[in-house]
């Protein structure tokens, strides 16, 4: 038998994003979205070398001002990272652009979880949308954004989805269940 993929993969450790103000996306991280903060590091430069560019793929006089990593509960690790310099798009890539991206936020209950987004005064994108044929019935999503406009999703399929139902107990994600 072949296997394919790299030896030895467990799974995604973490996910990296770039944002405009480290400051306000950590308070916005932890005091809006409710994950919890780790640890920072930083800064990260080379002023008269190439190291940026061979080892992040970013212009050579670029800096990392800070870095820090959180977790949301259950899911991976994520770290964000704000930069200096010249040469930096300031708006974020649509879901269309390549390296389009966004995080998506599992909920118990998502009727809660999305009138607790409205009063927050975040921008919802369109209406909640429940998945009702396919492989992904029985989910529910809609995008929001972030106050510097990186898109963000929430979902909830509490009674599963309907490949679930095909696939015997193989599940793409489900929320890790509550300590004993």
């Amino acid at each position: 038998m072949t296997e394919f993929g790299i030896p030895g993969l467990r799974g995604v450790e973490h996910i990296g994003f770039t944002v405009p103000d480290i400051e306000g996306a950590t308070r916005f991280f932890i005091e809006v979205i409710g994950c919890e903060f780790f640890y920072a590091i930083g800064p990260i430069e080379d002023p008269a070398g190439d190291w940026m560019t061979r080892y992040l793929n970013v212009p050579a006089r670029c800096r990392v001002k800070e870095l820090r990593f959180f977790r949301c509960r259950f899911g991976p690790n994520f770290e964000i990272f704000e930069y200096e310099g010249e040469q930096l798009a300031t708006r974020p890539p649509r879901n269309c652009d390549v390296g389009g991206h966004h995080l998506a936020f599992y909920v118990d209950d998502f009727d809660t979880a999305l009138a607790y987004l409205v009063a927050q005064g975040l921008r919802i994108l369109g209406q909640p949308t429940l998945r009702t044929s396919g492989p992904s019935a029985g989910q529910t999503w809609v995008y929001f954004l972030t106050p510097w406009d990186m898109q963000l999703e929430l979902v909830s399929y509490p009674e599963g989805k309907a490949y679930e139902k095909s696939n015997g107990d193989r599940r793409l994600w489900h929320p890790a269940l509550p300590a004993a």
